[in-house]
C-alpha cells in the first residue's frame, strides 16, 4: 500500500468516527453516548478510535470545534449575502448576526446540544471560552472596530468591548438552548439583547444618559 492511500484511509477513519461521534452526540447528549455506539456506527475498531483521540472527552472536543466553524461560517456568509442585497453599516450587521446566531441557538440541534448544552458542561467554562475565543473575538473585534469608525457607535477600548459583549452573546445563546420553551426564549432574549445593544449606540436613546462611576461596585460614600 502506498503512503498516499494509507494517509487517505487514516484521514477517512478519522472523519468517520468524528461524524458517528457527532449523530450520537446531538441525539443523544454526551453522558449518554457509548465509545462502543461510535465505534458501530463507523465500522472501525476500539483501537483505531484510541489511535485517533486520546478519550471520548477528545473526541467530543472536535466535534465541538467543527460544529461551532460550520455556525461561524454560516454566519459571515449570512451576513455577507444580506448586506450584497442590502448594504448597511457595520453596526447594524452585527446587530442582525446576533440574531441570526439565537435563532441558529433555537434551530439548529448540533450546535444547541454540543456546543451550546453539553459543551460548557462536559469540557468547562474555560474551553468554552476557549472555542468562542477562536471562532468570535478577533471578526468581532472588526466589526466593532468598523462600527466606531463609522462613527455608529461610541469609541470605546475595543479588547474589553468584544469580551464583554461576547459574553452577552453567549449567555443569550446558552438561555436560549437551555430554555423549556425555545422559541419564546429566543424571542425575549432577542428584544432583551437588542435593547442593551442599543446603549452602545451614538446619539441612541440611552447615549445621552450620564455614565455610572467605575467604582460604584464599592457602595455608596458617606460624608464625614
Amino acid at each position: 500500500m502506498t503512503r498516499s492511500r494509507r494517509t487517505e484511509q487514516t484521514a477517512d477513519t478519522r472523519q468517520a468516527l468524528i461524524s458517528a461521534a457527532r449523530r450520537r452526540f446531538a441525539e443523544q447528549g454526551f453522558a449518554a453516548t457509548g465509545t462502543e455506539e461510535i465505534v458501530a456506527d463507523a465500522q472501525v475498531t476500539r483501537g483505531a478510535l484510541y489511535h485517533h483521540f486520546r478519550d471520548k472527552a477528545e473526541l467530543f472536543r472536535t466535534v465541538m470545534e467543527q460544529v461551532a466553524t460550520e455556525v461561524a461560517e454560516q454566519l459571515v456568509a449570512g451576513e455577507l449575502a444580506r448586506d450584497a442585497e442590502l448594504p448597511s453599516d457595520a453596526w447594524t450587521q452585527l446587530r442582525q448576526g446576533f440574531q441570526s446566531l439565537l435563532d441558529i441557538s433555537t434551530a439548529d440541534s448540533d450546535f444547541q446540544r454540543i456546543v451550546l448544552i453539553d459543551g460548557p458542561a462536559v469540557l468547562g467554562n474555560q474551553a468554552w471560552d476557549a472555542l468562542v475565543e477562536r471562532h468570535g473575538y478577533r471578526l468581532l473585534s472588526e466589526w466593532l472596530e468598523r462600527a466606531m469608525a463609522e462613527e455608529r457607535i461610541d469609541p470605546l477600548p475595543v479588547g474589553p468591548l468584544t469580551r464583554l459583549v461576547a459574553a452577552l452573546l453567549s449567555e443569550a445563546s446558552i438561555y436560549t438552548a437551555g430554555a423549556a420553551d425555545p422559541d419564546t426564549a429566543r424571542i425575549e432574549i432577542g428584544i432583551v439583547l437588542d435593547r442593551l445593544l442599543r446603549g452602545l449606540g451614538r446619539g441612541g436613546d440611552l447615549a445621552e444618559q450620564p455614565p455610572v462611576s467605575v467604582d460604584s461596585a464599592a457602595g455608596p460614600r458617606h460624608a464625614h
